[in-house]
């Protein structure tokens, strides 16, 4: 979302610039120049208010060249019809009316005015959105009781390092991620039609709590984690639901260790085993900047035992406080 409003918040900018460079050189001398120049922002405005409205609708399917990791052709679409019908309705209103001087300086200025309030309203919320402060909301239960279905909380960004834009890599940190830390990351794949949890998750936004960190060798087994060989006693954030708890799976045991690390660090455990079980899973060694994520919801939780490590180039921030719904409002721990 926020490189989103970045680029409109640029483009907006963009169209500020020319547009002072022509006013000050008189505007435009034609009404067909005053008309094509009106549509270009109106092409802009309704392709940026669609892109911001289809933000909460992703498309998930399919993506494009470039635009890969900002757009969905789901987006894409809508965004440029929407662009051409209101570009069409700005350059009929400012062709009808642009005869004299003074109506195509007046639809320059107006013009102008808009850009710079949406330059300056879209980049300093993509700034905002990469570096400081996000929003988020829960979308699944997978973290309850800690994190309820509904709830809105804010994401601390720059807690773990300012994040170099377009990079996996972080300046400034002011903590290290620790075991404990409910963190939000992107799902940590590139490519976008891998099937995970049964679905594609490419791009989406995911939130769990870090349990292992990097080096340390983790395992689960009836359910309880093992790190390094030792029994996670203290975890009061974690819940399990179901009384049952499942055999190990054959399948695990066929496979050798090294090809069981392998599968798991490149994301394609669950694919190759069909069968993972929640209750059995490991050893497998979390690699250097990398974090083993997981669920407080345990028997309910689509996690790194499932799809494998979390590497620090996807991580976003840390989970800051619930703000929303008002019974709610507190700290995320």
């Amino acid at each position: 979302m926020e490189y989103r409003l970045f680029f409109i918040g640029a483009a907006m900018g963009l169209f500020a610039w020319f547009s002072r460079g022509w006013q000050h050189i008189g505007g435009p001398e034609t009404p067909f120049k005053s008309a094509l120049w009106h549509g270009f922002f109106f092409f802009l405005a309704g392709s940026s208010a669609t892109m911001v409205l289809a933000m909460s609708f992703e498309s998930r399917a399919r993506f494009i060249s470039v635009a890969a990791h900002i757009l969905s052709v789901g987006e894409v679409y809508p965004a440029l019809a929407a662009g051409l019908v209101l570009g069409a309705l700005g350059f009929w209103r400012a062709f009808s009316k642009g005869e004299s001087v003074e109506s195509r300086r007046r639809f320059l200025t107006e013009d102008l005015e808009w850009a710079d309030t949406v330059f300056s309203a879209a980049f300093m919320a993509s700034l905002l959105m990469m570096f400081v402060l996000q929003a988020f909301k829960i979308p699944s239960g997978s973290m309850e009781k800690t994190l309820l279905i509904g709830d809105h909380l804010f994401v601390n960004k720059f807690l773990y390092g300012l994040r170099v834009p377009f990079s996996g890599r972080r300046v400034l940190p002011l903590k290290p991620v620790s075991r404990g830390d409910v963190v939000v990351f992107r799902f940590p794949v590139d490519d976008v039609r891998e099937l995970h949890c049964g679905s594609v998750q490419y791009g989406k936004d995911f939130i769990k709590r870090v349990i292992g960190l990097p080096g340390e060798t983790i395992q689960v087994s009836q359910g309880r984690v093992f790190i390094d060989g030792k029994l996670l006693a203290e975890e009061p954030y974690a819940q399990w639901t179901d009384a049952y708890r499942q055999p190990e799976s054959v399948h695990s045991k066929e496979v050798s260790p090294e090809r069981y690390q392998e599968l798991w660090q490149t994301h394609v455990l669950d694919k190759e085993l069909q069968d993972i079980q929640k209750d059995y899973f490991g050893p497998v060694k979390v690699p250097e900047h990398a974090y083993f994520a997981m669920g407080d919801n345990r028997d309910h939780s689509c996690d790194s035992r499932y799809w494998g490590p979390v590497e620090e180039k996807y991580l976003k921030g840390k989970g800051w406080f619930i703000y929303w719904p008002p019974s709610r409002i507190a700290s995320v721990r």
